[in-house]
Order: structure tokens, then C-alpha cells, then sequence
């Protein structure tokens, strides 16, 4: 049978793998919709909210998203661009004036770190494509992490300061290379989302409600979790290597029952599969949904560009050893990764899909070819200790006709 695009018989793969992982207990439970034109073909939910209380997954169930925030901010940040407010090679100093002074790693170690001068000025056109030189406290990779953890920066959990204030702490810190030369997964959305508030005069949740999340009528996503709506948030779980999968701030008793001070634009927010699949069905149609435009149409095109120097991948560039996609035959854009060589990647994909996913094993992408998005919810970490990406790409794409 044909419907949406799809195969349903072959399409039902992709619940076949979901219901697989939970019955193994790899996840708690795992909610996928797959759309071709905007119309869902496929919704799967399955398993439970918390292992614990036993509660059922539920159809409204609401996911930390992580770094699923962090294309919401860079669309925020190129809304401004549309506005003749920021260009991309502006120098980040000129609305963060603590960057204008930054230093880069030159060697020694946590405790006696040498520093150079900064030659190259960290440019707007670095935070969004991540060539900042800057890093993640959680990454463990580097002694520069060592001391973003020392200060609260860059980890799970947010620290209690305002953005504005973080912004301080974070340009004291040496830069792992000079910008535009490498790429490195990092705090670079933080950034592009104080930048965005310096620009507009509003903080972040503020900013995010009226031009995106309000608009797309994103109504159950936010930067925290409403007590009218508890009922409805999931526990995240975490493996621990020797100890097995322990359950990590528990859906009752969690961090985000209350509006946090650090207003992560790389990976605080929460969300509905509903909600993501109205920003997907935006991106998906050129920037607008429902009469109501978000983005400029070039202004998407633009941002689903591979824009890494020399026209570069990301294994070509990295210096990550940690990415929310797999860096071989992958592009970056300003807030998604690109596919650029489907066979490289080792992916049944469309040369020109857009994509991210969250710490918690969340995913999305967007396939503007085949006009397909697909989205997975589930609150497991380490994102990187099961191939879930990779496996919901491969159990799509050959559901196609």
C-alpha cells in the first residue's frame, strides 16, 4: 500500500526498530514520526516514561531536547541577519565586548596553562558553524575542557548564572584553536543566543516565544517544564560504564520544573514531538508554515550550505572526537549538520539533508529531496553509545517508493 510516500509495510521497520530497543532495554522508551510533505506517515510510541513508577510512554510526552535547541537559536540569530542587525563577519566582540581580548591554548596544563594572543577575531560566521575555538566542559578531551568544568561551563548541568554573566567567565578561557581554522562542538550557541539577546534587548525564552516558538505555535516547548504539564515530562537515564543504566534527574523530582538562569540556547530546551514537527514542517517548507514566515526561504538555503572553510568535512576539519552525527561525508551549516557524501557516510540519505540531535539520543532530520522529515524521542545518554541516528536513516529511507 502506498500512502504519504511510503511503503507502510516497509515503513513499519522503523516502529519495528523502536519496539527492539526497548524490549532489549537499551531505552526507556521511544516516541518516532516520520512525515513526507508535512503528513505524518508514521507515529510510534512505545515503552515507559520512568522504569521506576512504571508510567506509560505518553502521546504528549515532553523530551529534553538538548542540542535539538541549538537550530531554534541559530534560526533566531539568522532572523536578525534578515534585519540588517548582525552580519556574519561581524567580530563576536562587537556584541560581547569581554571577546575582543581572548586568548588561545599555546600549552602546559590545567594548573599552569600557556596562553598566545588570538591573531584571528572570533567571528558570528564561527559560533553558528562551530569554528569558534571554543569546546564543551563535558567533552573530557583536552585540558581547556578541565577548566570550563572548573567554572560550571559548558555541562549537563547549567550553572546558576545568566547568560550575560556566563558570557564573562567564558571569554576568560583560552580558545583551543584560532577561529575558522578547525571544528570543535562547543558552547558556540550559547553565544550565538546572547548574542541574540544583546541585539534584540529581550532575553532568550522571551525572544524565542514571540518570533519562533509562538508563531509555529510551539506551545508545549520551552526552558522549563510548567507544573500544570509535570505529569507529562520523562525521566532521562544514563549509562554507566561498570554500573549499568541509572535514572538521571527523575521526572518528578527534575531541574527543570523551574525557568533556569542560564538560558542555554545550545541545549536547554524541552519539547513535544508535535511541537519539533511544526519546526520541521517549517523547514521543511522553506522557512514558513500556516501563512506565518519565520525565515527567508535564501535565508534557509543559506544556512543548509556546507559551511566549513575550503568547502571541507567535518572528519577533514574536526577536532572533536564527540559529534551529535557521524563526521565522515558530513558538512556543517549554521545549526545543522549537512549531508554532503551520502557514501561516505555510510548512509542510504539525499546529498543536501539537514540534521542535528540531543544528549538524550534524540534526533531529527529534514530531506528536502525526497521531502521527508523524521524525528525520535527517547531520554538516553550517552547520545553516542547506541547507533540510533544511523539506524532510523537506514529503516526510513528504504521505506521510500
Amino acid at each position: 500500500m502506498k500512502s504519504s510516500g511510503f511503503d507502510q509495510a516497509r515503513l513499519g521497520r522503523v516502529a519495528d526498530f523502536a519496539d527492539r530497543y526497548v524490549a532489549e532495554g537499551k531505552v526507556a522508551g521511544v516516541q518516532v514520526q516520520v512525515a513526507h510533505e508535512g503528513k505524518v506517515a508514521l507515529r510510534h510510541t512505545v515503552g515507559l516514561a520512568d522504569i521506576d513508577a512504571g508510567l506509560p510512554l505518553r502521546d504528549d510526552a515532553i523530551f529534553r531536547l538538548y542540542s535539538m535547541t541549538k537550530p531554534v537559536t541559530s534560526i533566531a540569530l539568522m532572523q536578525l541577519y534578515e534585519q540588517g542587525l548582525v552580519l556574519l563577519e561581524d567580530p563576536v566582540s562587537r556584541y560581547i565586548p569581554e571577546f575582543a581580548d581572548v586568548r588561545v591554548w599555546a600549552g602546559g596544563t590545567v594548573m599552569d596553562p600557556r596562553t598566545r594572543p588570538c591573531i584571528v577575531p572570533m567571528k558570528v560566521h564561527d559560533v553558528l558553524r562551530h569554528t569558534s575555538g571554543l569546546t564543551y566542559g563535558f567533552l573530557n578531551q583536552h585540558a581547556v575542557d578541565a577548566l570550563y568544568r572548573a567554572d560550571g561551563l559548558g555541562d549537563f548541568v547549567l550553572p546558576e548564572l545568566s547568560l550575560a554573566e556566563a558570557m564573562k567567565l567564558l571569554a576568560a578561557k583560552p580558545l583551543l584553536f584560532e577561529p575558522g581554522t578547525a571544528w570543535n562542538y562547543s558552547v558556540s550557541t550559547d553565544v550565538c543566543g546572547r548574542i541574540v539577546e544583546v541585539i534584540s534587548g529581550q532575553p532568550l525564552d522571551e525572544y524565542f516565544d514571540e518570533h519562533i516558538l509562538g508563531p509555529l505555535g510551539m506551545r508545549d516547548t520551552g526552558f522549563s517544564v510548567p507544573p500544570e504539564k509535570a505529569d507529562r515530562f520523562v525521566s532521562n537515564y544514563l549509562h554507566v560504564p561498570g554500573s549499568g543504566v541509572i535514572r538521571v534527574d527523575p521526572h518528578d523530582q527534575s531541574t527543570y520544573a523551574q525557568p533556569p538562569a542560564f538560558l542555554s540556547g545550545g541545549g536547554g530546551l524541552v519539547g513535544t514531538t508535535d511541537d519539533y514537527q511544526r519546526f520541521c514542517d517549517m523547514l521543511l517548507a522553506g522557512g514558513a508554515l500556516d501563512g506565518r514566515r519565520v525565515i527567508g526561504r535564501r535565508t534557509l538555503e543559506y544556512m543548509t550550505l556546507n559551511h566549513l572553510p575550503g568547502g571541507r568535512l567535518l572528519n577533514e576539519m574536526g577536532q572533536s572526537l564527540f559529534s551529535e552525527t557521524v563526521m565522515e561525508g558530513m558538512g556543517f551549516g549554521l545549526g545543522f549538520s549537512v549531508m554532503v557524501d551520502p557514501a561516505a557516510n555510510g548512509a542510504i540519505s539525499s546529498v543536501g539533508e539537514f540534521a542535528w540531535g540531543g544528549a538524550a539520543s534524540t534526533a531529527f532530520f529534514v530531506d528536502p529531496v525526497e521531502r521527508v522529515t523524521a524525528i525520535f524521542m527517547t531520554q538516553f545518554m550517552p547520545s553516542s553509545y547506541y547507533p540510533i541516528r544511523r539506524l532510523l536513516r537506514s529503516t526510513v529511507y528504504q521505506a521510500l517508493f
